[in-house]
């Protein structure tokens, strides 16, 4: 599954911290004209309303490109395999590629020392319908995401981020895991704490959701994470994670395996 992502071409900051695997990103992007490729697996567990889905594995690929100084653009898209209970409305497992997102991030300010602002970043994100809705691999529908991000330095060696956006159209969906709308926005909240432990290895934590305002409590979309990343060698990372989520919309829970690479 790595070889074929890597075959196809598939966030993770430039030279340090980055966002993989959580959702919450960090204010980075790639270094000028220079390629960063990320590969992430991450096998869900699913809710009881998910039924008659059980389990989904998601294989996403992402590249991104240092196209200006402070400015990265970047594709990505997903290998599902969805499990389904016997029933006749799925009666196979799906598997095939999702929708394919196309991203544009901008590095708007860096922090400065001493100073109590925080540095800021933002990113468009535009997914287009590629994915088979029949088949559950797709939302069916085009998104348009923007997501508006600070990053703060805190004492310690501590890292704290938050990330605010929203779905102009489309929605959040990856296969049957997240908040499917067709109407009106989709907001999303995210926020994370990040520890260095060495250079080489770091932990953290984190807190997502993702709702509309006429959504019902208990219908919209919140997990937690614990996980990390340990520098194998210069230029490649090791990124690993275990979720928890909450809600309708969310995986029961799910652990995360990837890796991240400088070129």
């Amino acid at each position: 599954m790595l070889g074929a992502a890597f075959a196809t071409l598939a966030l993770f900051t430039s030279a340090a911290q980055a966002q993989a695997p959580f959702v919450t990103d960090d204010t980075g992007v790639a270094d000028y004209h220079r390629w960063h490729v990320e590969v992430n697996n991450e096998y869900d567990i699913l809710k009881g309303s998910d039924y008659p889905n059980l389990r989904q594995n998601t294989a996403n690929f992402k590249v991104s490109f240092g196209a200006f100084k402070n400015i990265e653009i970047g594709f990505d898209n997903q290998l599902l395999n969805i499990s389904t209970a016997p029933n006749p409305i799925y009666p196979e497992a799906a598997f095939g590629y999702g929708d394919m997102d196309l991203s544009v991030k901008w590095h708007i300010s860096e922090e400065k020392p001493g100073s109590k602002w925080p540095g800021f970043g933002a990113s468009l994100n535009i997914e287009l319908p590629t994915g088979d809705e029949a088949e559950q691999l797709g939302s069916g529908v085009a998104d348009y995401y923007l997501n508006g991000i600070a990053q703060k330095s805190l004492p310690k060696h501590n890292t704290a981020r938050i990330n605010v956006g929203v779905y102009f159209a489309g929605n959040p969906v990856t296969g049957v895991v997240g908040v499917r709308s067709t109407r009106g926005f989709v907001y999303t909240a995210a926020a994370s704490l990040d520890h260095d432990f060495t250079s080489r290895f770091d932990l953290a934590a984190e807190f997502a959701g993702a709702g509309t305002w006429n959504q019902l409590l208990g219908k919209g979309q919140l997990q937690t994470e614990i996980g990390g990343h340990y520098k194998l060698r210069e230029k490649l990372t090791l990124d690993f994670g275990f979720i928890a989520g909450f809600y309708r919309d969310s995986p029961r829970f799910a652990p995360i395996i990837g890796i991240e690479k400088d070129f």
